[in-house]
């Protein structure tokens, strides 16, 4: 096995760029701007969102075109990720349009060695790098390269398409119905099901001038040296429609109280989680441990936001409990801690925190995500896999190797259909050993 991953890893260093054009509007849109929100400016400093499906089968050129004709009707709509971040007169960050502009980054490249299985089967995701662009490349960069570059590469029975969305300018409801409405152009449809919201303000209209530059190399010490960085793994793991149906059930299956709120899929899942990775972290009782969790605030919002609204309308709801607690109590004590914390994150928590913010704006950095943290991010609501651009669903879809840090969780719709998760997690590289030994996590018992 060591072998085939050494191979596969092999053949994706092998990725060759053969060309680099961009793609704007099919027609002129003229000069258009747009504040960026309170909402939106905590992640200038992240990086690019990555994200790689994988189709098979299909002739590579004539898919290219079919991509690239698609593009240029859809970005008609959604034309915003063809621009470039900007500043006003005040020195607000905003995304700014103009026909003048490059608009979007294509790149073709070809890896003939590699097949659609090999990447399907992998379960591992930093071996994908080379097949998705911009690693490394923060958001704030907006300002001077495209917003949205996609990078497709000719596998040797297939297509790899790998997508970076300047995060900056929207978040993963934005880059799902974007994608979905793309494929629904390259299928033939004359129109989307829902065009893009482009009035960001209509969520929050407070000015914010922002003064950033670049951060320093963020694992720097105060004493101008490097520090080791901790040894961090990425695994995927599948929990079927019975794995989750069991997960749901058992902590569904000590409520509080007769009157209490049975707790989600995402909940039950996301206790699940957060237990056997405290656990495997191997954490003192007295030990704190947080999670978090990226909530979209479209419905939460008052008044509440169009499914269709285009931007970041995310906050991230923390709650934190003693290590020891989390683990001697069943699962629905921590499925409980979760529910109350994302309940409590109504409009006037919002308004609340928007509020803060604005008084001190902080940018946010992966150390604020909290103390031995789980933090989820992407949802199973997304329908990945009807990402359909006439060539059939994908094999795969993966995020990027940007964005990852110590606890950090990624859920997708599960590949087998129906209720089943694929769950990505980064762990530091001796949590993972233990994590992926646990055949309670892996619902193996």
């Amino acid at each position: 096995m060591a072998g085939d991953a050494g191979r596969k890893e092999e053949e994706i260093s092998k990725v060759k760029i053969r060309s680099k054009t961009h793609v704007k509007p099919g027609k002129i849109i003229g000069r258009k701007e747009c504040q960026l929100v309170t909402f939106d400016l905590p992640y200038l400093a992240f990086y690019y969102n990555q994200k790689l499906l994988f189709y098979k089968g299909g002739e590579f050129e004539e898919q290219v075109e079919k991509l690239k004709d698609g593009l240029r009707v859809i970005l008609e709509e959604f034309y915003q990720l063809g621009g470039k971040l900007g500043k006003d007169e005040e020195g607000v960050f905003r995304v700014e349009y103009d026909d003048d502009m490059e608009g979007v980054e294509v790149l073709e490249a070809i890896a003939d060695g590699l097949a659609v299985d090999q990447l399907a089967a992998d379960e591992s995701t930093s071996s994908f790098k080379d097949l998705i662009p911009y690693n490394g490349v923060l958001n704030l960069t907006g300002l001077h390269r495209p917003l949205l570059s996609v990078l497709l590469t000719k596998l040797k029975d297939g297509l790899a398409m790998g997508c970076a969305f300047n995060h900056a300018i929207l978040d993963g409801t934005s880059t799902w119905h974007f994608m979905s409405s793309w494929a629904q152009i390259c299928r033939g449809s004359n129109s989307i099901a829902a065009p893009p919201f482009l009035e960001r303000t209509k969520a929050r209209t407070t000015r914010v001038k922002l003064e950033l530059s670049f951060p320093p190399n963020p694992v720097a010490s105060s004493n101008g040296h490097t520090d080791q960085a901790p040894q961090l793994r990425e695994k995927f793991f599948r929990f079927s429609e019975a794995a989750m149906d069991k997960i749901k059930s058992k902590v569904n299956s000590n409520q509080p109280s007769a009157a209490s709120k049975p707790f989600s899929t995402f909940q039950s899942l996301a206790v699940h989680i957060w237990q056997h990775v405290t656990q495997a972290r191997c954490l003192k009782p007295e030990d704190y441990t947080v999670f978090t969790v990226f909530a979209d605030c479209r419905k939460r919002v008052d008044p509440p936001m169009p499914d269709s609204y285009f931007g970041n309308l995310i906050q991230a709801i923390f709650t934190v409990t003693a290590a020891g607690l989390l683990l001697a109590n069943p699962s629905d004590f921590g499925a409980s801690v979760i529910q109350k914390a994302i309940e409590a994150h109504n409009a006037k928590a919002i308004e609340e925190r928007n509020k803060e913010w604005e008084a001190a704006p902080k940018i946010f950095e992966f150390k604020d995500a909290g103390v031995n943290c789980v933090a989820v991010g992407s949802s199973p609501r997304f329908k990945v896999y009807d990402v359909d651009f006439g060539w059939g669903k994908p094999e795969g879809v993966r995020s990027g190797s940007n964005n990852r840090f110590d606890g950090m969780v990624y859920l997708y719709q599960g590949k087998s259909g129906g209720r089943s998760i694929d769950v990505e997690i980064t762990l530091e590289a001796g949590t993972m050993k233990l994590l992926e030994k646990d055949k309670e996590f892996l619902m193996q018992v």
